[in-house]
């Protein structure tokens, strides 16, 4: 290069994929900027909402590596079960952390728990310069380096970097500047996320449970809370939301069962529609796609935030050697080692979460039997579960050094 850029990374979007990246190159000598377009705090930041996220084991030992874990863990719910069903039908699959060999399936963190913990972690990190609330306004980029320019304090700047990283999410404004053209699916499904008080116990167990209109997944909280993620046709979404708490704590306790007893207490709800979201390009000279802005999945089985997190420890990866070797971490060389080990990952739980939405959308007589056969063999068998969960735990196939509790 011949002249020397404002920043080595910049990332644009601060959200809970963007501040990871930041937290896991904060020591690693690169020169950081970070623009958001919300105030600095985990009560505006729009990825720290009321949602609740089942972080895999596998992101827990990334956290673990980053020095984070220790901010995350006073609101972290452990998942010693997870019980899966299909509701009307006599499929079952049970499984528990002591068989698979793990000392947890999972945690429940509340997505504005999990902010916070970020930005303790980076709190007077010297590396990393936050510009928010700040707008990204264009990107152009040449073979030196990408020029980005940001609406910050009053007035446009123009800001260079060796590399530019975009984690602004699904509807990302760098993805569309550089007219990368995203491939949606739409399932005509939305989350609605709240949550409910049981009258028995949970056991530290997360149910999934596929019904006629979507899957209807309850994460254990403290005491006997439980998140509740309801996956509903686009066109019941309305009548759900207008529903008092004592009718949506009805019309839940009739899909879900008494398992836990009945349903009291229920929280503020909210809704967010379901894509399924796949970019061609994840990389380009001087820039690369993160999280959400590279791919969306369904939120069955809990795999979306996990799935980003493993970018960010991939990224970090490749990122930490080639500033160790002297590579241009902006070449496209660099950046396809990235897209490559990322790609089967992305494709696997892409395809996984497609399918069980599929798969348990459909009544026809055949594939209901096939299904919960299905179902029930996995019970049975202990080799196929182990596997299930490695995959659905970001521990199969070659891991970044922080999944490893390795320091880059």
């Amino acid at each position: 290069m011949t002249t020397r850029a404002d920043y080595d990374v910049l990332i644009i979007g601060g959200g809970l994929v963007g501040a990871s990246l930041a937290c896991a190159l904060r020591q690693s000598g690169l020169r950081l900027g970070v623009i958001e377009a919300v105030p600095l705090t985990a009560s505006s930041q729009p990825g720290y909402d009321d949602r609740t996220l089942a972080l895999a084991y596998g992101s827990k030992r990334i956290f673990e590596t980053l020095g984070v874990w220790e901010y995350i863990v006073p609101e972290a719910t452990l998942i010693d079960r997870i019980h899966i069903s299909d509701r009307g039908y006599f499929g079952i699959t049970r499984l528990t952390a002591a068989e698979t060999g793990l000392p947890a399936l999972g945690y429940v963190v509340p997505s504005r728990a999990l902010g916070a913990a970020l930005l303790n972690a980076l709190e007077g990190s010297r590396q990393i310069d936050w510009l928010c609330p700040a707008e990204m306004r264009d990107i152009r980029v040449a073979p030196e380096c990408a020029t980005v320019t940001v609406h910050h304090e009053g007035k446009d700047k123009m800001l260079t970097a060796r590399l530019v990283i975009a984690a602004d999410g699904a509807h990302s404004a760098v993805r569309q500047a550089m007219g990368i053209e995203a491939v949606r699916t739409e399932y005509r499904q939305t989350a609605i996320v709240t949550t409910v008080t049981a009258s028995l116990p949970h056991g530290n167990t997360a149910y999934e449970r596929f019904t006629d209109t979507g899957p209807l997944a309850l994460l254990p909280q403290r005491q006997n809370d439980c998140a509740v993620v309801w996956s509903a046709r686009v066109e019941e979404v309305k009548t759900i939301l207008g529903w008092s708490d004592a009718e949506f704590l009805r019309q839940l306790q009739e899909r879900f069962g008494d398992r836990l007893g009945s349903f009291t207490r229920l929280g503020r709800r909210a809704s967010y529609p379901l894509a399924l979201t796949r970019v061609p390009e994840q990389v380009r000279p001087r820039l690369a796609l993160i999280g959400n802005a590279a791919h969306t999945v369904h939120p069955v089985a809990g795999q979306g935030f996990n799935l980003g997190l493993r970018d960010v420890a991939a990224m970090a990866d490749i990122l930490a050697d080639a500033q160790r070797t002297g590579d241009d971490i902006g070449d496209l060389t660099v950046l396809r080692r990235y897209a490559d080990w990322r790609r089967r990952d992305n494709q696997v739980i892409s395809l996984f979460t497609n399918g069980l939405i599929r798969i348990f959308s459909n009544n026809i007589f055949p594939l209901t039997l096939l299904r919960n056969a299905g179902l029930l063999a996995v019970d049975l068998m202990p080799g196929v579960k182990r596997s299930f969960v490695r995959v659905t735990s970001g521990l199969a196939g070659k891991l970044p050094r922080l999944a490893r509790g390795l320091p880059l």
